[in-house]
């Protein structure tokens, strides 16, 4: 019976107190709970996202913005440029437990519209963050302190092989070992080779025990990060894992206007090299990074957070109702 939820009524109690605890977290540590739009008239540029989109017909809202063909709207894929431009205009340290889409894939990990935990604290470092959302996954998960280990040392650990300084055909050769020879055969891109060893050969090792924090990324994969000041190569970014799940992509936020505008360009570059949509920029994000204070935030996946915590072995099991019976 199609019309039943994808998760049972027990599981659905059991996903109510696990997001009224991470909300009372944050209230108790006086982080202030807002809402953003979810529609937006800019994508993201990532070139490995994909916006779902729109178009509002109403009244003509701006001259210069909609004509009578309409206004072209994205579903957001994350509440970040909306967070950051309440930063930036004084809001403090901020919360937000909202929707979020992504045109991608319906599978064990993903579905289109997902739950996600965003927040930001002013003031604090990624290592900072890193302290802090442990402590939130232990309240969650009742589990051990994450480890802690940087993107080289990982690759080190499992591949024999360092992101940083190996050539491209040393890290073609460490996915040989893997069976991915055919597929890296014909890939000149780093951050793609590197990606896929990360996804299939490190992810399903690193964290199985207790979760994992994987900080100072390639600086290539910086994203909206930092570039840190002791080592160029990497980007103040990290990443959090368990039991072969990624749970959270967190970054010290960059500030500084000009090189987010050339990251988002370089992005369309390259969807235009690889045949893909170019994306709006959010200029209002970009002119907003000029006033953004000191911060480092975090984007959480509620729905494979709730996964682990439940036991589950599908993220269907813990949603109302999955995009296969929405």
């Amino acid at each position: 019976m199609t019309w039943l939820p994808s998760a049972d009524l027990k599981q659905l109690q059991q996903r109510a107190k696990i997001i009224q605890n991470i909300r009372s977290f944050f209230i108790c540590r006086g982080l202030l709970e807002v809402e953003t739009p979810t529609l937006s008239q800019a994508g993201v540029t990532d070139i490995h996202l994909f916006c779902f989109q729109t178009m509002f017909i109403g009244p003509q809202i701006s001259s210069t913005k909609a004509d009578c063909s309409g206004l072209p709207l994205y579903l957001q894929t994350s509440p970040e440029f909306h967070m950051k431009r309440l930063l930036s205009a004084g809001s403090g340290s901020i919360f937000q437990i909202s929707k979020a889409f992504r045109n991608e894939e319906s599978g064990r990990f993903h579905n289109p519209e997902f739950t996600l935990l965003e927040w930001y604290q002013v003031g604090f470092d990624h290592h900072r963050l890193m302290d802090e959302m442990d402590q939130l996954l232990q309240l969650v998960l009742s589990c051990e302190s994450a480890r802690r280990c940087s993107y080289q040392e990982a690759f080190i650990e499992v591949l024999a092989v360092d992101p940083l300084q190996s050539s491209l055909e040393e890290l073609k050769q460490a996915g040989s070992a893997l069976d991915l020879g055919e597929v890296l055969s014909c890939e000149t891109d780093r951050d793609t080779i590197l990606q896929l060893l990360f996804c299939v050969a490190v992810e399903p090792v690193i964290a199985q025990d207790k979760p994992c924090f994987v900080y100072n990324f390639p600086a290539s994969q910086a994203a909206l990060a930092r570039i840190s000041a002791t080592d160029p190569r990497v980007a103040e970014r990290f990443e959090v894992y368990y039991k072969g799940i990624e749970l959270a992509n967190g970054f010290h936020e960059l500030s500084d206007a000009e090189e987010q505008l050339k990251r988002f360009q370089e992005d369309n570059r390259l969807r235009e090299l690889k045949g893909l949509e170019q994306m709006p920029i959010d200029q209002n994000f970009i002119d907003s990074l000029t006033f953004l204070p000191d911060c480092a935030g975090v984007a959480l996946g509620i729905d494979r957070l709730i996964m682990l915590a439940a036991g589950q072995e599908h993220i269907d099991h813990v949603l109302s109702f999955a995009v296969k019976r929405a």
